[in-house]
């Protein structure tokens, strides 16, 4: 048995989730706070686009033939 079978799937299974959530049981504080929550997850995926984006550029330019 491989470690890595004890762990979860990647992909969007946790934002499946998410998405699913009822969200009525929550009160108007609540929403605002998983709002800001996920507006800060969205920076940091932003954040490591960006980072990734950089250092694709950098080594496309270092392989760059020509």
């Amino acid at each position: 048995m491989d470690m890595d079978d004890n762990l979860p799937l990647r992909g969007t299974e946790p934002l499946a989730q998410l998405i699913r959530q009822d969200l009525d049981p929550l009160s108007i504080d609540e929403l605002r706070e998983r709002i800001e929550t996920l507006k800060g997850e969205i920076a940091r995926c932003e954040a490591r686009i960006g980072a990734a984006s950089s250092h694709r550029n950098a080594a496309d330019a270092l392989f760059r033939k020509g």
